[in-house]
């Protein structure tokens, strides 16, 4: 009786180990895919920034407060 009672409590220790393996497996799955969305993201808002417009654009709006400020 001994013997089946300690191959129970094993068995069970055995199933807790591969759900808390399943979980943290869950947990590195969704950090990937959040980690790929935000790269994507962040690659994308990169072409947007680069765009030769919307640069020149705040570039001429800076000189005109630098000139506005140094004519003070």
């Amino acid at each position: 009786m001994r013997m089946i009672d300690r191959g129970i409590k094993n068995d069970e220790a055995a199933q807790t180990a591969a759900e808390y393996l399943m979980i943290f497996g869950g947990i590195i799955v969704i950090v990937l895919v959040a980690v790929i969305s935000y790269q994507n993201y962040v690659k994308g808002l990169g072409g947007n920034i680069t765009n030769g417009s919307e640069v020149q654009s705040i570039e001429n709006n800076l000189q005109d407060i630098n000139n506005t400020l140094n004519q003070t």
